[in-house]
């Protein structure tokens, strides 16, 4: 049997979904200092910070085979941000553990057009058809709204909320909303 490209490139009518690369640092620097897109978390971050995390990110592509992955306009190449499948690394905090989340963050000016709907999309049929991975889970504060309209879209179903912990007691955004896709109710409801 092959080995499977657990972080592959996968290619939509407009996106392209690939693996990070030292180039994105730019993309995911502006990304990281807008105090829109980081509005559901503790704070903006700095260039320096944005190196590490493509860092930690381009470290858990080889440790994991996947990581939340770019998603580039076809065609352009432009970065439009991130999203995909990332094994949370303060997991052994949660108690959801083990698990593998999905998440996304877009620049502002692509909010509203369908990416990250089309790009979880695909990432959600990856996971679980490919990777046969029996669940995957999203959270978000439960003040972020719009990433919780885009897990039901998705078809995820809310589970509970909790005390995300590595946030302080009395943090904004500590009280955190959990949904999840089983394989099961992925296939047998048809999402895809």
């Amino acid at each position: 049997m092959t080995e499977i490209d657990r972080c592959p490139r996968i290619e939509t009518e407009r996106l392209v979904l690939r693996k990070w690369e030292e180039r994105d640092l730019e993309g995911l620097a502006e990304l990281n200092a807008d105090p829109q897109v980081m509005e559901f978390y503790p704070s903006v971050l700095s260039r320096a910070e944005s190196e590490k995390m493509l860092a930690r990110y381009m470290d858990a592509q080889q440790q994991y085979g996947f990581c939340f992955s770019v998603i580039t306009q076809k065609g352009s190449g432009r970065f439009l941000g991130y999203c995909g499948l990332k094994v949370p690394g303060y997991q052994q905090h949660l108690s959801f553990a083990p698990c593998v989340e999905i998440g996304w963050r877009l620049l502002h000016c692509e909010w509203g057009k369908g990416i990250a709907t089309e790009a979880a999309q695909m990432w959600l049929r990856f996971g679980l058809e490919t990777l046969q991975l029996n669940e995957i889970v999203s959270f978000t504060p439960v003040q972020n709204s719009r990433s919780e309209k885009l897990m039901q879209r998705l078809g995820m179903v809310c589970v509970e909320e909790f005390e995300h912990p590595m946030l302080e007691d009395g943090h904004r955004l500590k009280r955190q909303v959990l949904y999840k896709m089983t394989r099961q109710r992925y296939l047998g409801q048809g999402y895809d």
